[in-house]
C-alpha cells in the first residue's frame, strides 16, 4: 500500500465515541491503581491487548500482583471471571468441562449433559500456565482463536466479551513446561512484569489492601464490546502497514530484508498473523490515547511485545544465551522509522 493511499476518517459519531472512551480509560487506570501500586507500563500494555480483543502472556516470578492485576481489570469492567490455577495433574476436561452421565426421573432414561467448565467467562485468568503439560495447555487453542469449545461431539460458543490472560512463570525454574509455539502465536502480547522500583516497593510493602474494598465499575461488557469495535475503524494509513510488514520480513532469516544477526540467531520468525496482531494493537493504542490514527510510533511502542515471543532461536543463539528481547532491538534497528 503507498504511503500517500487516502484513509477514511472517523465519523462525527466515531469521533465523539473515541473522545469518551479516552475518558473511560483515564478512569480505568485511576481505577486498577487503587489496588496496584508501580506497574504503569504493564497496566497499559494489559489495556491496549483488551480494546484490540486480545489475549495476553504475563511473563514474571510469583509475587508482582499479576493474579491481582487481571482480577482487578475484571471487577472494574464488570466482567464474568474465572481463574484457573494450571497444575501438572490439570485435565483438559477441568477446562472446558465434560459431559456426565443423568438418570431423568420422569422417564427413567438416562442421558448426557454438558456441564461447562471455567472457560465458559468473560474474562480467564490462566494462572501459571507453563505448570501443566503441552496436552492441557492446548485445550484453550480453540477458545482462544474462534471463541468456542468443542466437547463430547458438540461445539458451544463463548459469549462476548472472551480474553484469556495468562500468567508464567520463567522457564528455568523448576516444574514448568515451555508453550508450544501454536499456543505463544495466540497471545497477542507478551507483558513482562518486573521487581518494581523503590519507591514503589516501599508503597506495596506498607499497602493494606483491605482500605481499598470493592473496586467503582467504569464500563460495562457491552460498552467495553462497543468500544472495541470502535478500535477496529481507527485508520491505518498505508506508511504504518508496510512499517509492520517490513518488521514482519526484517524477523524472518531467510529474507533478504532480515539483518545478520537475524540470520544466525532466529529459525522461525513473525507470520502474517503477529503482523494482524500488531496492527490491532496498534489501533488500540492510538485510540486509548484519543487520537484518530494509528502511527508508525504505536507500531515500534508494542513491537516486542507482540513479536518476542513469536521469534523461535536458533541453536546458536540458545549456546549463547541471546534472548529474544536483544534480537527484537536488531530488528527494530534493521527497521527505520
Amino acid at each position: 500500500m503507498p504511503d500517500s493511499a487516502p484513509i477514511d476518517p472517523l465519523t462525527a459519531d466515531d469521533s465523539a465515541a473515541l473522545r469518551q472512551l479516552a475518558e473511560a480509560h483515564a478512569r480505568l487506570v485511576d481505577e486498577i491503581h487503587r489496588r496496584i501500586v508501580g506497574q504503569a507500563h504493564v497496566i497499559d500494555l494489559l489495556l491496549v491487548c483488551l480494546f484490540a480483543r486480545g489475549h495476553g502472556l504475563f511473563v514474571g516470578v510469583p509475587g508482582l500482583a499479576k493474579t491481582l492485576l487481571v482480577s482487578s481489570l475484571a471487577q472494574a469492567l464488570e466482567l464474568e471471571f474465572s481463574r484457573i490455577q494450571f497444575t501438572p495433574d490439570l485435565m483438559p476436561a477441568d477446562i472446558t468441562g465434560s459431559e456426565v452421565l443423568e438418570d431423568d426421573a420422569e422417564s427413567g432414561r438416562r442421558h448426557f449433559r454438558f456441564v461447562a467448565g471455567p472457560v465458559f467467562c468473560n474474562l480467564l485468568l490462566a494462572d501459571e500456565i507453563n505448570r501443566t503439560p503441552p496436552k492441557t495447555q492446548a485445550a484453550l487453542l480453540q477458545s482462544m482463536q474462534e471463541g468456542r469449545v468443542t466437547a463430547g461431539g458438540k461445539t458451544h460458543r463463548l459469549a462476548p466479551p472472551f480474553h484469556v490472560f495468562a500468567t508464567q512463570n520463567p522457564i528455568e525454574q523448576e516444574g514448568t513446561y515451555p508453550l508450544p509455539e501454536a499456543q505463544l502465536d495466540r497471545f497477542m502480547l507478551q507483558i513482562v512484569v518486573d521487581y518494581p522500583d523503590l519507591e514503589s516497593e516501599r508503597r506495596i510493602v506498607a499497602f493494606d489492601p483491605d482500605e481499598v474494598g470493592e473496586l467503582r465499575p467504569v464500563l460495562t461488557p457491552a460498552q467495553l464490546i462497543a468500544h472495541q469495535e470502535l478500535v477496529r475503524r481507527i485508520p491505518v494509513p498505508g506508511s504504518v502497514v508496510d512499517h509492520v510488514v517490513a518488521l514482519l520480513r526484517a524477523s524472518r532469516p531467510s529474507d533478504p530484508s532480515a539483518p545478520a544477526a537475524v540470520r544466525e540467531l532466529v529459525r522461525w520468525g513473525a507470520g502474517p498473523r503477529a503482523g494482524q496482531q500488531l496492527l490491532a494493537a496498534a489501533q488500540a493504542r492510538a485510540a486509548l490515547d484519543g487520537r484518530a490514527a494509528a502511527s508508525i510510533d504505536d507500531v515500534r511502542a508494542l513491537a516486542s511485545a507482540v513479536l518476542e515471543h513469536r521469534l523461535v532461536r536458533s541453536f546458536a543463539a540458545e549456546a549463547r544465551g541471546v534472548g529474544t528481547d536483544a534480537i527484537m532491538a536488531e530488528v527494530l534497528g534493521a527497521v527505520r522509522a
